[in-house]
């Protein structure tokens, strides 16, 4: 006797669904063994979220787990990739087909703009859509205006840049690394006082003991360009204080901690009167840093000019 049409239809059906959940339950095994891959062994991690993504394409959160390993590998591609994949199962799986979550498109357009800025793969206008989508989706993500004033001003278009990185800050003044980038480009436009109240604006979420390296590196920064306005106003006492506060803050192996010692010893030594011997400390440190270092390369300049500027304050070199 032979199986009616609809009832052999029906339990072909049911074979694929049990499949397909199969292929979900193996998928959420996989995730699982690569979270816990994530702390030690992120190839292994990567390879069992992208083995669980082909497994079941359709879950989202699958897809961000392989983004976030791709993004802690460094692979800018394979991040942007990922992001794309979390977008498309997410949109899929609404209504009416349109995404909802916005961290996905701040991922994807974070690791274009790098592929753009570090890689040098492609343009960063890439980047410029999934950040503006990110704003559509929620008006407040204050990083996905960041985003886009680094993109605008990576495309010249500085009236852009300023409107966005304003708009960054105005969205979550509490993050300092929003302030110097807007405060930079205002001063590069010779806008003086504008990017003075900026860098002002930015002491009051800066923290010289705060535990985040990055932040101390971001306040570090910004006290040596509020200390370059002072010096153009003729305010050596002021920008003094703005270096002796960089230097106290900026993490030991960051830039910062170099920079500031040859600009401070420099103050010091045109201070009425002069404080020689902490200029003569501070130039003598960067001397001993850099100048004697494959750092050299990077600061021709000072390298040439120190031994000079430490002969008129009576050092020995």
């Amino acid at each position: 006797m032979s199986i009616p049409r609809t009832a052999a239809l029906a339990a072909l059906l049911l074979v694929a669904a049990a499949g397909c959940n199969r292929n979900k339950q193996d998928a959420i095994l996989l995730a699982n063994e690569g979270d816990k891959a994530m702390k030690g062994d992120i190839d292994a991690a990567i390879a069992k979220f992208d083995e669980a993504t082909k497994l079941d394409p359709a879950n989202h959160a699958i897809w961000n787990k392989l983004a976030q390993a791709r993004w802690k590998k460094g692979d800018w591609a394979g991040t942007a990739a990922a992001f794309a994949g979390a977008i498309k199962a997410e949109s899929d799986s609404t209504k009416d087909h349109k995404p909802t979550f916005a961290n996905y498109f701040e991922g994807r357009g974070y690791a274009l703009e790098q592929r753009a800025t570090l890689k040098k793969e492609i343009e960063i206008k890439e980047a410029e859509e999934p950040y503006q989508k990110c704003v559509e989706i929620d008006p407040n993500y204050a990083s996905c205006y960041f985003g886009l004033g680094n993109v605008y001003l990576g495309l010249d278009d500085e009236q852009k840049a300023l409107d966005y990185y304003t708009r960054a800050i105005e969205h979550d003044p509490t993050q300092v690394m929003y302030y110097g980038p807007l405060a930079q480009l205002y001063l590069s436009l010779g806008y003086l006082k504008e990017g003075e109240d900026v860098l002002k604006a930015a002491k009051k979420y800066s923290k010289p003991d705060d535990p985040d390296p990055k932040n101390r590196q971001y306040m570090s920064t910004n006290c040596i360009r509020l200390a370059n306005v002072m010096l153009q106003r003729g305010d050596l006492e002021g920008a003094a204080k703005e270096l002796e506060l960089s230097k106290s803050t900026a993490p030991g192996d960051s830039p910062e901690a170099v920079r500031v010692l040859y600009a401070l010893g420099n103050v010091y030594a045109d201070l009425n009167p002069p404080r020689k011997q902490d200029a003569i400390d501070n130039l003598k440190a960067f001397q001993t840093r850099v100048c004697s270092s494959a750092k050299k390369a990077d600061y021709q300049v000072e390298c040439n000019t120190i031994n000079s500027r430490l002969a008129e304050l009576d050092a020995p070199t």
